[in-house]
């Protein structure tokens, strides 16, 4: 049964929510999600939640398709979703149990609704979690993302309905300074004054109880924060990392909690949480690999030693290295950038992120670093892993490390891994200028003369007197 509501709040702002019941006499647990990406989208997954016996209630945000108000990306959804919580906790479909689940911008909402309301949820599940304005605006080494930004800020920022998805083209995130890009759309300046992270979610994480799930892929651009939330969360803790990008297993991008498989594991977890099965002793970290197979995070790291094949590149901003789509023939290594590679590698699977240590040389001091690790695909060679770091610092020799999001592979013996040292990653990332100015700022951009003296790679090699686990067995696997 589905029944359409508008929950009317203090300030006058009207909330539409969608309640979608299961067949027969309730009341049930339910699951709040909020979403600003259009309620009636996400009507397939809370189907699904009622076919596994849940009762599932989806809002839009504050200013967002049926909801009135202004749309200010991260700015109420602590308050508001404290409100429409204790709105579903007095349904008469919810039996005073209601777990908080979001995707993307929706899993903020239900963190920072936890936060706000610890004591009124029963768990949270978050699926590829975008947490916070300077989360999503700056990778976790502080380097400035732009493409994606742009994307999402010109579809979305300041709009009741998404925009038109057209992004501009090259030419046009060339234009300085990178705040001027979207000078008319509401929030966007702002966006880079924003810290890295939120100190007040971050730091209220290990105080919350409640039982969580974190899902996420290895291709996701936030994966590297997934990870952080799991382990600073205080509670019981279940991550589940795949081969998968921000949809997820999803049948189109935005619907990242609709995915069949996963969202078996949902249903299967929720019901495990409600059972008591979940304990607060509970804390799982599982990746898998393209292949398939599913185990522990690697715990040990392995050093391994870089040859160095190419020492000196010049970072130029106006011939940045150039990013590249994950899944593409990467080709040889541009002229741009510093090259390395391990020796021949014995057969390992790796499950977690990878370290880069560095011992290096700038003119510029302030820069930018970027390490793409790769591996060769038959006469191809594809994208691994990456990181890039901001470092404000003198000129001169610097050691120095760079970590990856979570990785899953397997590499077979022999395999040898590429490593590029870069000072831009363009356009997925913005120009670092070298002047020491922000890259968000920046009008005047100059060219840095670079070395890298030495290098090691610290691989997150899963132990091999720990079984793999079989795909199929991942659902019974997290709810056990």
């Amino acid at each position: 049964m589905t029944r359409d509501e508008q929950l009317r709040l203090a300030d006058g702002c009207r909330i539409a929510l969608t309640a979608v019941r299961p067949c027969g006499p309730g009341p049930w647990p339910t699951v709040l999600i909020r979403t600003p990406y259009g309620r009636t989208n996400l009507l397939g997954e809370a189907r699904g939640w009622a076919a596994s016996g849940f009762a599932c209630v989806v809002a839009d945000v504050r200013g967002r398709f049926g909801s009135t108000g202004e749309f200010r990306p991260y700015v109420h959804e602590a308050d508001d979703g404290a409100a429409v919580l204790e709105h579903v906790l007095h349904r008469p479909f919810c039996d005073g149990r209601v777990l908080l689940a979001g995707a993307s911008y929706g899993a903020f909402c239900a963190v920072a609704t936890a936060l706000r309301r610890p004591r009124a949820a029963s768990g949270v599940l978050v699926a590829v979690p975008a947490l916070g304005p300077g989360e999503t605006a700056r990778e976790p080494g502080g380097a400035a993302r732009l493409e994606c930004r742009v994307g999402w800020w010109h579809e979305h920022g300041g709009r009741r309905v998404p925009g038109s998805p057209v992004r501009p083209g090259l030419g046009g995130l060339r234009r300085l300074p990178v705040r001027g890009l979207l000078r008319d759309v509401p929030g966007w300046n702002a966006l880079w004054d924003a810290p890295r992270r939120d100190p007040d979610l971050w730091a209220g994480l290990a105080g919350l109880r409640l039982p969580l799930l974190a899902v996420g892929g290895t291709a996701d651009p936030f994966a590297g924060d997934l990870l952080d939330l799991a382990l600073g969360w205080g509670g019981p803790a279940r991550l589940l990392i795949g081969p998968w990008g921000h949809s997820l297993d999803a049948p189109r991008p935005g619907a990242a909690l609709a995915g069949r498989r996963i969202g078996a594991v949902y249903a299967r977890w929720a019901a495990a949480m409600w059972s008591g099965e979940v304990t607060p002793r509970t804390r799982r970290l599982v990746a898998a690999h393209e292949s398939g197979g599913w185990g522990e995070l690697a715990t040990a790291p392995r050093p391994v030693p870089l040859d160095v094949l190419r020492a000196r590149f010049t970072a130029d901003p106006d011939d940045p290295f150039p990013s590249r789509p994950l899944g593409s023939d990467l080709g040889a290594p541009p002229p741009h950038c510093a090259v390395l590679r391990t020796p021949p590698l014995p057969a390992m699977t790796l499950r977690g992120p990878l370290t880069v240590a560095l011992s290096a040389r700038t003119e510029a001091g302030d820069a930018d670093w970027v390490v793409r690790v790769s591996t060769r695909i038959g006469n191809g060679r594809r994208e691994l892993t990456r990181a890039v770091l901001r470092r404000g610092a003198s000129p001169g020799d610097a050691a120095f490390a760079l970590t990856t999001p979570p990785v899953g592979a397997v590499l077979a013996a022999g395999t040898q891994l590429l490593v590029e040292v870069a000072g831009h990653h363009w356009p997925a990332h913005a120009r670092n200028p070298h002047t020491g100015e922000d890259a968000a700022d920046a009008t005047v951009l100059t060219a840095d003369r670079r070395a890298v003296h030495s290098g090691v790679l610290h691989l997150p090699c899963a132990d091999p007197a720990i079984p793999a686990l079989p795909a199929a067995s991942i659902p019974e696997e997290i709810a056990s």
